[in-house]
């Protein structure tokens, strides 16, 4: 794929490190692609991990986390996002698990993550963790991610109540991460059609989202203090994506702020509409235009030549006073239909803002 500057949906992403005096380990990068020269498709990709260890470990296995996985995606073609989000996990927990193993001070340490790839207006989730993602439609949210936690498998076996879940010891066990000692599969089921009784499935990758959808990917810092009706009311009550960010880091911090808390919000425009330009798409305009061009010479050139023939032939052959010359009918009369009218493509200005940095929340590593 190839980097651009600007993306063709609206983005904002913030972070907080809380308000317990702790390190921020979370970490996140968004960026936006064309898939090629030739294919203008628009690619944005989001990734935010959140760390797990002490000392210094939560947030260097983060940084690993999201520089490998951005890099596997920034390097690749962009048309196979299950096969590429894969990959960039294995290889990011490869790499935390090997720092891990080679620092004391880093021993245990890990990430979730939480990826969002959308690919023109289709969604590809993956993730591992307890990192969420959610839909924003109208007046619902929707979380389209599942938990991999110790009270997620006792919520889904009937011996937990989301409500009880909340305050239970054991709401902070993970159960996949990234830097295990056997490299997580990264979870592609997406819940996209509300309702508790729904079964989140893969097939619902490529998801097709529409005008004013909002995606939200956040760390447990935010999800842990803010239910989902409130995160829904912030997002629909705040004009831009920049005060909605900032809203639920400051509801959040409200409640204590015990956690680092990040948010990425991402919005499809109102009047969206989808539109790629590849460079192939001016081929036959270029070919029809030559061509016309051609065949204006070539009928200039024969005009010219039968011109001068005819006034070569009156020179030596002088024609009759009786015969008039007006009355001759000429050979060709050029007409204003020989070369079509070339309208170009009409540009229409997409309502983006700009991407941030790819990295904008890292550090260097030692």
């Amino acid at each position: 794929m190839i980097r651009t500057s600007r993306a063709h949906l609206n983005v904002d992403a913030q972070t907080h490190p809380g308000m317990t005096g702790k390190n921020n380990e979370d970490r996140y990068a968004v960026a936006s692609f064309v898939l090629g020269r030739n294919d203008r498709m628009p690619v944005l990709f989001a990734v935010l991990a959140d760390g797990i260890g002490g000392h210094r470990g939560g947030e260097v296995a983060a940084e690993l986390a999201v520089n490998h996985i951005m890099q596997e995606v920034a390097q690749s073609d962009g048309r196979h996002a299950r096969q590429t989000i894969a990959q960039a996990v294995a290889e990011a927990s490869d790499a935390i698990a090997a720092h891990s193993a080679s620092n004391e001070d880093l021993k245990g340490m890990g990430a979730t993550c939480a990826t969002a790839w959308i690919l023109g207006d289709k969604l590809y989730t993956a993730y591992v963790g307890d990192s969420r993602i959610y839909l924003v439609r109208g007046g619902r949210i929707q979380q389209l991610t599942i938990d991999h936690t110790w009270v997620q498998e006792a919520i889904d076996k009937g011996i937990l109540t989301p409500e009880m879940a909340r305050e239970h010891p054991n709401v902070h066990v993970i159960r996949r991460y990234l830097g295990s000692p056997s490299p997580p599969d990264p979870d592609f089921r997406m819940r996209v059609s509300g309702g508790g009784d729904d079964q989140p499935t893969e097939s619902n990758q490529g998801f097709q989202l529409l005008p004013e959808d909002v995606v939200l990917l956040c760390s447990d810092g935010l999800s842990d203090l803010v239910w989902n009706d409130e995160i829904l009311e912030v997002i629909r009550s705040k004009p831009s994506l920049k005060e909605a960010a900032q809203a639920l880091i400051e509801l959040a911090n409200s409640r204590g702020g015990h956690d680092n808390t990040t948010v990425v919000l991402i919005s499809v425009p109102p009047n969206f509409k989808l539109i790629v330009r590849n460079d192939t798409d001016w081929l036959p305009w270029i070919i029809g235009g030559a061509a016309g061009v051609v065949f204006i010479l070539v009928a200039a050139s024969f005009l010219t030549l039968s011109l001068l023939r005819r006034n070569t032939d009156s020179t030596l052959t002088p024609t009759a006073p009786s015969t008039p010359l007006h009355t001759q009918t000429p050979l060709l009369q050029p007409t204003a239909t020989l070369l079509p009218t070339i309208t170009p493509l009409p540009v229409v200005p997409l309502p983006i803002l700009p991407t941030y940095t790819p990295w904008p929340t890292n550090t260097v590593i030692p």
